[in-house]
């Protein structure tokens, strides 16, 4: 039997883990805190920092897994390629999560190393390089940590006003070490999607229909599926995420991420090596295998005949409405009345006002209105604990 260790176990992880189940696998979940979502299915589970790699590499020794799949940004990526050189399988690959851990890295490779279309950006390591940038770039602006998820330090500067708000943020809200910022191009889009494309060991890369996302902060709200897209920007997304999944090497889902601008221009945004937040929506049964199953197989190395599109459908977060040490009362009933309608509740230990707790989704037949769907799915999301998807943090 086939041994995993997930590095981080939150929603993704605890949906990747059930898949890993069914299968028959073993999986030990890690995480920096106790009842993390996936310790809740996993066959065995482990506490501690993976920012620490002494820590790490006894974790890895004591269990020996023949699999490890980070779920996380937070983690001494350099120990990876370790691990790699014992013979263990890191998913995608070592060089691959090392790369996508850090803005730096990806950003550098998409547009030197790749010539990708990039928004414009610098980095800052103090707030007299922060303030040049700024200048140079002008407003509005976006302010990232070079490490970080889900929106945190993230914001967008309007004027000189904030520009000290907004660096002390990205400094103090970034994962890790790393102790520097990116400064990035606004760019005026339509709207943002994600291509969630899928590399494979004895197969060609494959990819799902595009979904629709918007996010608020840096953090995702809801996203659809099938996002239309022309066969022209189609085209140029599924070469994008081509040219830098190859780049960075190895087997398993990537969550690609790209602005559509006004004038019909692909822009490549961000990647992230496993599962993406807005692909939950294929939980919804839109396509013939979830993320977390094209994952699975594509880890395993086990064939994916083809992908197809069988339902339309959206997702809708439901967010934390106070601070909570323990359990929320969910309110399923009134969301669970509506027919072709799913909720899925993480199972998360500890709430924070605005925290994603769970994702309601909501599905049709392919034609049917999405923007109705849409509006199906934020409504009943907003029911579970009575906030709503957009609302602040």
């Amino acid at each position: 039997m086939e041994k995993i260790m997930l590095l981080g176990s939150g929603e993704l992880g605890k949906e990747f883990t059930i898949a890993a189940k069914r299968a028959g696998l073993y999986v030990i979940a890690c995480d920096n805190y106790e009842g993390a979502p996936a310790m809740q299915v996993a066959d065995e589970h482990e506490v501690f920092s993976m920012l620490d790699g002494d820590a790490l590499a006894a974790v890895v020794h004591r269990h020996s897994p023949d699999i490890i799949v980070p779920e996380i940004e937070a983690i001494r990526t350099e120990r990876l390629f370790e691990f790699e050189k014992e013979g263990v399988q890191v998913v995608p690959s070592a060089k691959a999560v090392h790369c996508t851990m850090n803005r730096r890295a990806i950003r550098d490779l998409a547009s030197q190393e790749l010539g990708l279309r990039t928004a414009r950006y610098f980095y800052a390591r103090s707030f007299e390089e922060f303030k040049r940038a700024a200048d140079e770039i002008g407003f509005p602006c976006v302010v990232k940590p070079l490490m970080s998820s889900s929106g945190h330090g993230q914001s967008y500067v309007h004027n000189d006003d904030e520009l000290q708000e907004a660096y002390r943020e990205a400094m103090e809200e970034g994962r890790g070490d790393a102790r520097e910022v990116i400064i990035e191009e606004f760019i005026d889009f339509e709207s943002e999607f994600t291509l969630l494309t899928i590399t494979q060991k004895n197969g060609p890369t494959l990819f799902c229909p595009p979904i629709g996302h918007v996010q608020k902060g840096g953090d995702y709200r809801e996203s659809w599926q099938p996002y239309h897209l022309s066969d022209k920007a189609l085209k140029a997304a599924r070469h994008m995420a081509d040219e830098i999944t190859k780049a960075l090497t190895g087997y398993g889902i990537w969550g690609v991420e790209f602005f559509l601008t006004r004038q019909g221009e692909v822009i490549f945004s961000e990647l992230s090596p496993r599962p993406h937040d807005t692909g939950m929506v294929t939980l919804g049964h839109t396509t013939n295998l979830s993320e977390f199953e094209l994952h699975l197989r594509a880890v395993m190395g086990w064939p994916i005949p083809a992908i197809h599109l069988e339902h339309c459908g959206c997702s809708a977060v439901i967010l934390s409405p106070v601070e909570s040490d323990g359990p929320l009362d969910y309110n399923l009933s009134e969301a669970l009345r509506e027919d072709h309608t799913r909720i899925r509740i993480f199972g998360k230990p500890v709430a924070h006002v605005g925290r994603r707790m769970g994702v309601t989704l909501c599905y049709g037949e392919i034609g049917d209105d999405l923007n109705a769907l849409r509006d199906k799915a934020k409504r009943l999301a907003k029911t579970v604990l009575g906030t709503d998807p957009y609302m602040k943090k």
